[in-house]
């Protein structure tokens, strides 16, 4: 499975992708709106860092508008990645970048259904929402064993389920059992996965031992 981080911390993602972890990055208008940044400048910053795919979110809602504002951030690295709404607008412009060669991410996807839509329009990546649907009371892992399942049925969809709305180690967890090829998440969550308590009691107990011989290694 493939670790986006979701986020527009370009610090956070510095600090994390010297982990090796980071195979790509997730931005939508919200988490740009916090950064304070320019938009434009921080993808640059972001694609510099990370080589892998960097979602640039449009927020034009009809097609010819949401391909302009492609066309304003695709020339800013060759790993931008345009993100664009699940509706029929979004499938449009999806259907018109990826014959273009340009990836493109599906975003505020919540059904099986929407999903085969997307693929179907050539999208590079599905984001499902699974926190969301946690929200609401529906199992947002469903969901993801649902797609899969329909993807597996048919070779050529090439679309790659992206997990997103991610709030804990098990999403993670679940996601990978079911297949999932990418779980975007946020930095908190990626740091979370190294934690356990039996590490951190083990790693006490090794260090106290190692004191009492006296020993420096250096």
């Amino acid at each position: 499975m493939q670790f986006f981080i979701d986020t527009a911390d370009i610090e956070e993602i510095r600090d994390l992708a010297a982990t090796a972890m980071v195979d790509g990055v997730t931005t939508n208008p919200s988490l740009i709106a916090k950064s304070g940044a320019d938009f434009k400048t921080l993808l640059a910053q972001i694609c510099e860092v990370v080589s892998g795919p960097v979602s640039a979110e449009v927020t034009a809602l009809d097609a010819e508008t949401m391909l302009a504002e492609a066309a304003a951030l695709t020339p800013i690295a060759a790993n931008i990645c345009i993100k664009v709404p699940l509706t029929w607008e979004g499938l449009k412009a999806t259907r018109a970048l990826s014959d273009k060669g340009h990836m493109v991410n599906v975003t505020l996807c919540f059904s099986a259904n929407q999903a085969l839509l997307a693929a179907k329009a050539g999208a590079r990546y599905i984001s499902p929402f699974v926190g969301r649907l946690d929200d609401i009371g529906i199992n947002g892992m469903d969901l993801i064993a649902d797609i899969r399942r329909i993807y597996d049925n048919y070779p050529a969809l090439t679309t790659e389920i992206l997990v997103a709305s991610v709030r804990s180690p098990e999403h993670i967890h679940d996601a990978a059992l079911i297949g999932a090829d990418v779980a975007t998440l946020p930095p908190a969550v990626l740091r979370s996965l190294a934690a356990h308590p039996l590490t951190d009691k083990g790693l006490a107990a090794f260090l106290s031992d190692w004191q009492k011989t006296g020993q420096s290694i250096k």
